[in-house]
C-alpha cells in the first residue's frame, strides 16, 4: 500500500556557527546547556584540536568548500530535542547580527517557569541582556533577550497559556 502523506518530521538540531568554539561553549553552559557529544561525528568534526576537514559528503550537502576545516560539538538543554550544534568557523567573515526585524531565523527561544530568577542569575554570571524581563500583551508571556558571543539572539520566555485566547475547535491549530 502506498501513501502520498509526507513522512513525519521531528526536531533534530539547531546549528549555530561561531567564531570561537570554547567561548561559545562557556556561554551556552552558563545558560544551562551541557556538552552532549564532544564532536559531530557525521561531519567529521571534533571539539578538541585545531580542526578537521569536514567529511566530503557533508561539504557537498551543506555547500561549504571541500577544504573547510572546523571544530564542533553537540550541546543539549535537558535530555530532549532539539540539540544545539556549535560549529567553529574561524575564518568566516564577521557579519552584522540579525535583528528581530529581519527575515529568516533570527533568534532561539528558551522557556522557563521563572524568568525573573533566571534573568537575575544569568545577569550575575555576566550575561548581558538587550532587554530586561518585559511583560507581553495581557500578561500572556514575559520575555528577556540577550545575544551569544557572536550575536545570535537568545530569547528567554515565561508563558502563561491560561491567559491566551481559546482557539475555536474548528481551527485545528491554524486559527
Amino acid at each position: 500500500m502506498t501513501s502520498d502523506a509526507t513522512p513525519a518530521l521531528q526536531w533534530g538540531h539547531i546549528n549555530v556557527n561561531v567564531s570561537d568554539l570554547d567561548r561559545s561553549i562557556a556561554f551556552y553552559e552558563t545558560l544551562g546547556f551541557e556538552v552532549y557529544r564532544p564532536a559531530i561525528p557525521y561531519l567529521n568534526l571534533e571539539m578538541a584540536g585545531t580542526g578537521n576537514t569536514m567529511a566530503a559528503g557533508a561539504t557537498r550537502a551543506l555547500g561549504v568548500p571541500s577544504s573547510f576545516r572546523s571544530r564542533g560539538c553537540v550541546m543539549q538543554l535537558g535530555r530532549g530535542f532539539p540539540k544545539l550544534d556549535l560549529i567553529e568557523v574561524a575564518d568566516g567573515e564577521p557579519r552584522t547580527p540579525l535583528s528581530n526585524a529581519d527575515h529568516g531565523l533570527v533568534r532561539i527561544c528558551l522557556s522557563t517557569n521563572d524568568l525573573d530568577a533566571v534573568y537575575a542569575d544569568l545577569s550575575a554570571k555576566g550575561v548581558e541582556f538587550l532587554t530586561p524581563p518585559e511583560a507581553m500583551q495581557d500578561a500572556m508571556a514575559k520575555v528577556a533577550v540577550c545575544r551569544d558571543p557572536d550575536g545570535t539572539l537568545i530569547e528567554l520566555i515565561h508563558t502563561d497559556p491560561d491567559r491566551w485566547p481559546a482557539l475555536p475547535l474548528s481551527a485545528g491549530g491554524r486559527g
